[in-house]
Order: structure tokens, then sequence, then C-alpha cells
């Protein structure tokens, strides 16, 4: 969903940036564009009127700020529209607090509570969890085993029935710990029952937060949820789940907005490292090509060293098998190369799917090779002949096609970094757009 809305709307900016002249008959091109793109990807029909008409209004009445040009003040309006559309940014504190999940059946919510351990437990803070999802069988089970993968003390009693037991035992046992996260039960349907529930979760635990968890493939009927759950305990936070994998991710994010329900987190990821705080800017930042350079520092920071990866390097494309051996490393730990790289300002650069393609396993198998390298093979690539392809496929144990494929890659990744260096002309110039959005990137 999110590669194409943001191929989509990229492109339909880079048109308006390549036309010579930006009059009215520019502006309703750009604007039928941006419609196409937002239904497409089940935005509503009145939020992406309503989006029109206001870009087309501004573009044509507001005069543009000193030292901006026309056509960059026509893409700043586009660019603050959108992040309109998506909604507050709702805060994420960082202390004692208790957290109380909520959300039907289906939607993620177990999962998404184990993240959230993670993400609280790699901020610093003790974290501990309660199964009070009394409906569905096996759901301690799960979220204990998520709990034990990153050492999280999960509170259940799987044979007990009443939730409201469960709730106040676990408060008492887990009384040490600075952020309490609270699964609740969902059902198939928004059901009296669960509601009435929930109420009482949430009196008895005297809840900090309380996230309604909902999935993306909902589409816009995510806002009958969003409002129902927010009438009976006023939910101060959304979370979307499995935006990977669903056409209708626009619609869930631009409905959940409409609520005034603030959507703090996205998953988009099987893996307890797959969530992600929302940021309506930088959401849409991203979206354009525009990157994100501060949560790629923040993720760099918590996942490793200083010296361990190097964004300047990458930026100015200098890259060698050595540095692609280290980078490798670094990567590994940072997560899914494909949202690493979503972080950098890459403009309308599109990267090969070549050089996304690489799993853990076959990072092992490459790192391999590289060991069977000499010092000046690694500084200069391009020296590698076909005898030495042959001794360095016999010293590592692989066979001459692996070493050819590891060096294709190499290339790629290359060809990819190098692309950076050459995004500072040009009349779509993404960083100048950015420093000119008013230090969106800060």
């Amino acid at each position: 969903m999110l590669d194409r809305l943001g191929t989509g709307l990229k492109d339909a900016m880079k048109k308006l940036a390549g036309k010579t002249v930006i009059d009215r008959a520019a502006v309703e091109e750009l604007v039928k564009d941006l419609q196409r793109v937002l239904l497409q990807s089940d935005v509503n029909v009145k939020l992406v009127m309503g989006l029109s008409k206001s870009i087309k209004e501004r573009a044509l009445d507001e005069e543009p700020p000193k030292g901006m040009n026309v056509r960059e003040h026509v893409l700043r309006i586009v660019y603050q529209e959108l992040v309109k559309l998506m909604g507050k940014e709702c805060e994420v504190t960082l202390g004692p607090q208790t957290i109380l999940m909520a959300g039907l059946q289906g939607s993620g919510k177990t999962t998404t509570t184990g993240k959230l351990a993670r993400f609280f437990q790699k901020k610093g803070l003790r974290v501990g969890v309660i199964c009070a999802d009394v409906f569905r069988p096996g759901a301690y089970d799960q979220l204990k085993t998520l709990c034990n993968k990153v050492n999280v003390p999960c509170y259940g009693e799987p044979a007990e029935t009443d939730a409201v037991k469960i709730v106040k035992a676990g408060i008492k046992e887990l009384k040490n710990t600075e952020v309490l996260l609270i699964d609740t039960q969902g059902r198939h349907a928004l059901e009296d029952s669960l509601i009435d529930e929930i109420i009482e979760l949430n009196n008895i635990t005297k809840a900090t937060h309380r996230w309604l968890v909902i999935d993306a493939a909902l589409g816009q009927q995510a806002r009958e949820q969003a409002a129902r759950f927010h009438e009976a305990i006023s939910i101060d936070g959304v979370i979307i789940t499995k935006m990977d994998g669903t056409a209708k991710g626009g619609g869930a994010l631009s409905a959940v907005a409409e609520t005034g329900s603030g959507i703090v987190f996205i998953g988009s990821g099987e893996t307890i490292e797959d969530l992600e705080r929302f940021d309506p800017d930088r959401f849409i930042s991203r979206l354009l090509g525009m990157g994100d350079l501060r949560a790629l520092m923040e993720r760099a920071e918590e996942a490793m060293g200083e010296d361990d990866f190097d964004v300047n390097a990458m930026m100015k494309g200098k890259f060698t098998l050595r540095d692609m051996y280290k980078q490798l490393e670094s990567l590994k730990k940072m997560g899914p190369l494909k949202q690493v790289m979503s972080m950098l300002p890459l403009g309308g650069l599109e990267i090969p799917q070549d050089a996304f393609d690489v799993t853990g396993k076959k990072m092992e198998r490459y790192k391999v090779i590289m060991d069977s390298m000499t010092n000046a093979e690694l500084d200069n690539p391009s020296m590698i002949s076909g005898s030495r392809v042959q001794r360095i496929s016999t010293g590592a144990g692989a066979t001459p096609e692996e070493v050819r494929e590891l060096l294709k890659y190499y290339k790629t990744m290359q060809r990819t970094l190098k692309g950076f260096k050459g995004m500072g002309g040009g009349k779509f110039n993404m960083q100048r757009m950015m420093k000119k959005f008013g230090g969106m990137q800060n």
C-alpha cells in the first residue's frame, strides 16, 4: 500500500515540478492526479474532495512566501494538506504509565502488545504485561511467548474466566514495573459485553492511555470502530497494523484521523521490532521520497554504537566491499533494509528491488565469502578478475556463481548509493524543498 501510494504521490508532484509554467491548468491537473492516487488507496471521497478544494484554493489565491517560487509554493501546499489529512501527532511519554489495549479479535492486538513491550524496553523502561484476554484460547500462550523473547514479565491465568480478577492480581504481581500493558479481549464484532468489560477495566486500572488496535485492511470502516471505542473509554491513541499487506491503508489512516483519535504507531511486519512511531510530518515526507533522517538516526542509536554505521558515507555514495561488510552487519541490527532506505531522502530515485533481496541467511553467506578476500580486494572490488573469483570461492567453500552474485549485489548497492550524490540539482530538488518547507527534518 505504502509503495503504491508513495509512488503515485511522487509521480504527481514530479509531473508538476517538470512543468515550465504553473498556471490554473497545471494546478487542476495536479489535483486530478492526487485524487486518483488517494481514491485508489481507499481514502474517503469526501476527504479527497475537501483536500482537492483546499489545495486548489490555496495554490491559486495565496501569494508564495518570500524566497519561494510558485512551483515550490504549490508543492509545499500539497505537503501541508496531506499532513493535515493524516491527523494530529500523538505524543508517547517515556515515564511510568498504564496502557489499556483495545480492539476486535484478529486486529493484531496481542502481537502489537508484544511489540510495544519491546519498544518501551528499548527505551530503558521496566515493562510488564497482563493478559486479560479470556475469550480467545491460546491468547496467554501467544503473549507469553512474545514476552519471553525479550525477557519481559507476563502475567496471566489461563484457567480463569474473569478478566477483572486477572487484572487486579496482575497489577499486584507487577507493581515494580514502570510501564504496564494490559491486553484485553476482543470479539468478532462490536458487542455490548465487550464494551462493558473494557469500561470496567479502564476504571479499575485508572489507565494513563487507552490505545485501540485496528487492522489496516478495514479501510474506511475503521472509523466506526474508532468512534465506538472512543465513546466508551476515550481512546487517546490508535495503532494501525498490517500496513504492508493491504491496499486500504490510506482509508484506515484517514478514517481514524477523521475521528480525532491520534495515530500513535503503525505496524508493518511480523517481527517484534516491526512497530513504528507515527508522525504525520515524517510519514508524508517519506511517502514523497524526502526521507526521515531523524528516524534513521534514532534507530541507529538504539541498534548500535557510533562507529558501526556511517550515514554520511552512504549519503556521499562512498561504498567499498569493506563498507558493505560493515553496513550489512549494521543494517541487520536496524531492521529490514527497505524500511531503513525509506528513511533516506531519495527524492525521485527508484531503488531496484534487487537491493532489498538479501535475507539474513544470504548476508551470512556473503560475509563468509568476503572473509576470503584480501584487503586490497575489499577496498577495490574492480580488481577481482576471473582467477580471483575462483580463488575466493575455493577459500570460502562457495561456488564461483555465489561470488559473482555477491559482486553483482555490491554493484547494485553502489549504484543506488551513488544516486544520493546526484540529487543536488534539477527542478525537483527534494532536500532543498525540505529546508524551504520549514525545517521539517530537524
